[in-house]
C-alpha cells in the first residue's frame, strides 16, 4: 500500500526548484511513499489528475513581495472548481518558500499555503523541527531549520546566486525533511485508515 505525495510548485529563478528537487527526495525516501514533483506554471489535465490523486500535496512558491508568486496564485485561484467539489478534502497539505532576504515575509507566504490548504478542507503538515541557526549561540547556518520556520520549509538564496550555488545545503536538507515528514505522516494515516477498515 503506497501512498503518494505530490509536489506543486512554481519556480522563478530555479532556487525553488531546488527546494521542491529536495522535499521530492525526502518523500521518496519514505518506505511506502511515492513523490512526484510538478510545476505548476501551465496546469494541465495531467497535473489535476496527479493532484486528485495524490494522498499528501505540498505546495511551494517563491516569496515576492511578502507573498505567493502571481504564477503560484493563478494555480491556486484554477483550483476553484476542485474547491466546490470538494476533490482535495481530507488531503494532507504543507508547504515550502524561498526568497532573495533572511525574512523576506516567508512567513507570510507560508501562512497563506496554509490558508489556501484549509479553504480545500485539506490538513496541514508542519515542518515539525526546532529552530536552528542563530537561535542560540552554538548555532550556525549549517543547523537544520536555521531560519527558525515552524509552519514549512524555508530558504534563503543571495539575489547576486544563481540555483547553482543556492540555497543552501542546510536549507536544502531542511526542505528534504519535510518531504519525509510529510511521507511519514501520509504512511500513518493510510495504515490507520486500513485498520479501520479492517
Amino acid at each position: 500500500m503506497d501512498v503518494r505525495v505530490a509536489v506543486a510548485f512554481h519556480s522563478g529563478y530555479g532556487h525553488t526548484a531546488r527546494q521542491a528537487e529536495a522535499v521530492t527526495r525526502g518523500a521518496a525516501g519514505v518506505d511506502g511513499a511515492i513523490a512526484t514533483a510538478h510545476d505548476v506554471s501551465a496546469p494541465d489535465a495531467a497535473l489535476w489528475s496527479e493532484l486528485d490523486s495524490a494522498d499528501a500535496i505540498v505546495f511551494g512558491t517563491p516569496t515576492y513581495m511578502g507573498g505567493t508568486s502571481a504564477v503560484f496564485q493563478t494555480f491556486a485561484e484554477a483550483t476553484a472548481p476542485i474547491w466546490q467539489e470538494r476533490r482535495w478534502q481530507g488531503k494532507l497539505a504543507a508547504g515550502f518558500t524561498n526568497s532573495a532576504g533572511i525574512n523576506g515575509n516567508k512567513d507570510t507566504t507560508l501562512s497563506a499555503l496554509a490558508v489556501f490548504a484549509a479553504q480545500h478542507g485539506m490538513i496541514w503538515v508542519p515542518l515539525g523541527l526546532a529552530p536552528g541557526g542563530e537561535y542560540s549561540s552554538q548555532g550556525d547556518r549549517d543547523d537544520l531549520n536555521r531560519l527558525g520556520g515552524f509552519t514549512g520549509a524555508m530558504a534563503q538564496s543571495a539575489a547576486d546566486l544563481g540555483p547553482d550555488q543556492a540555497p543552501i545545503d542546510s536549507d536544502l536538507r531542511t526542505a528534504e525533511h519535510l518531504g519525509s515528514q510529510v511521507a511519514s505522516v501520509a504512511v500513518r494515516f493510510a495504515l490507520g485508515r486500513a485498520a479501520v477498515a479492517a
